[in-house]
């Protein structure tokens, strides 16, 4: 494993113990597989930041996500784009992505990280005592947490960076109720998970304007599929073979794939369709007029309000504009960025 490196920041970047990197730089026994991939990971990251490594202050941080692969994939493209902007000041980005993790596996790798040290956390985690609790022990050890595109906002988090995922939903329903209009009938929404707060404020959106606004149309929940295909696909198959009324769809946890192949498969159209976030499925959806509407934020702003929050903690004397949310953006086939 070639590498120009000294083996303490190898181990810093992967958040090991030198002797562990050099058992796996050296081809030692006893190393587990995923110990091999965190060393490889590093190596690969800390390549990329060395066109960074000019005078100036560096800082370390934690981004911790539990979350799909196909959004983590977005933000950490979004995150390395956003480090050169920052220059002289260098921001070593260390990612700890998972699909699915219980609380105490997150809670394990925030008490990990504070005790390993860093400048700052951005997190997107599920709003959890256990995570409250872990967030105020990096906030006593002062090390500041924004948290990322889903909030905690009873929590003693420095900032947080991402959209008003209130209005959001609202935006959901206003889409989804003007074009089924008098026509009536029923949205699905689709949560990966009811603990996520971001999730819940834009299911608490729309269920507000549609109400007040659509009464002619009905919603049918489905949850927990974590945004991956295999799970929320089952959802949502089952919820079709329940109410043959389901004419729309609200996905604010992904697994878009999933759900149109639950309909197709249950020889049922889908008049509307508004998904969340411009990753590469949605791109692809939404160019094959498979979706209709995609609300989009820019995660290259979230990464920019969240390095200005962790320089205003660690760097005092930094003129750093207040975090606010992100702009939401309705993106059609005929306006997508090009670029995320």
């Amino acid at each position: 494993m070639a590498h120009p490196f000294l083996v303490k920041d190898i181990a810093f970047q992967a958040g090991l113990s030198t002797a562990t990197v050099d058992r796996v730089l050296n081809g030692r026994p006893g190393v587990r597989r995923q110990t091999e991939m965190r060393v490889k990971a590093a190596i690969v990251e800390l390549e990329k930041q060395v066109g960074a490594d000019v005078v100036g202050r560096k800082l370390t941080i934690d981004i911790v996500m539990e979350t799909p692969d196909r959004f983590s994939t977005a933000v950490r493209a979004a995150f390395e784009a956003e480090v050169a902007t920052f220059l002289p000041t260098v921001f070593r980005c260390r990612f700890h992505f998972a699909e699915v993790m219980r609380a105490a596996e997150l809670v394990q790798l925030l008490d990990r990280i504070r005790l390993r040290g860093t400048h700052g956390v951005v997190l997107k985690a599920p709003d959890v005592p256990d995570i409250v609790a872990a967030v105020a022990r990096l906030d006593t050890a002062n090390i500041p947490v924004v948290t990322l595109v889903t909030d905690l906002p009873n929590s003693a988090r420095s900032a947080y960076a991402g959209a008003d995922n209130r209005a959001a939903g609202e935006t959901a329903a206003y889409l989804i109720g003007r074009l089924l209009g008098a026509a009536g009938g029923k949205a699905l929404v689709t949560l990966s998970s009811g603990r996520f707060r971001g999730e819940e404020e834009r299911e608490i959106g729309f269920r507000r304007v549609i109400r007040a606004h659509y009464p002619l149309i009905g919603i049918i929940e489905v949850s927990e599929g974590h945004g991956t295909d295999a799970a929320t696909g089952t959802l949502v198959a089952k919820a079709l073979a329940d109410d043959p009324s389901i004419n729309a769809v609200y996905s604010v946890g992904g697994g878009n794939r999933a759900v149109l192949a639950a309909f197709k498969a249950a020889g049922r159209p889908v008049s509307v369709f508004v998904a969340h976030d411009l990753d590469a499925d949605n791109r692809a959806l939404l160019a094959e007029r498979r979706i209709d509407f995609v609300l989009h934020h820019d995660l290259r702003t979230d990464a920019r309000a969240a390095f200005r929050a962790i320089m205003a903690h660690t760097i005092p004397v930094s003129r750093t504009a207040p975090v606010s949310f992100s702009a939401v953006e309705i993106v059609t086939p005929y306006n997508m960025p090009t670029s995320q």
